[in-house]
């Protein structure tokens, strides 16, 4: 059974966001109103976000930024990282 769409939501964002959103999801074939409603429909059904929202800690990010500058440790393999660990 289909349901009606009787409520509107009001979203401000800013005009760059929306104009990539908006191309993004043409490709898909969805509109940002479809958009919005799947993601509703999908917190509603489930009772939760439908995916992690994940907020790096302050190692984290002073580790990306190293990263960002070019630091960090680079191997040529995963087993060479994993035998200078020891592991």
């Amino acid at each position: 059974m289909r349901r009606v769409c009787d409520s509107s939501i009001r979203v401000r964002i800013d005009s760059d966001t929306k104009e990539r959103a908006s191309k993004a999801l043409d490709r898909m074939g969805l509109t940002v109103s479809d958009a919005v409603r799947l993601l509703l429909v999908r917190i509603a059904e489930d009772g939760r976000f439908p995916f992690d929202l994940e907020v790096p800690n302050a190692r984290t990010k002073k580790a990306m930024v190293e990263l960002e500058q070019g630091g960090g440790i680079s191997k040529g393999s995963i087993e060479d990282a994993f035998a200078d660990l020891g592991l």
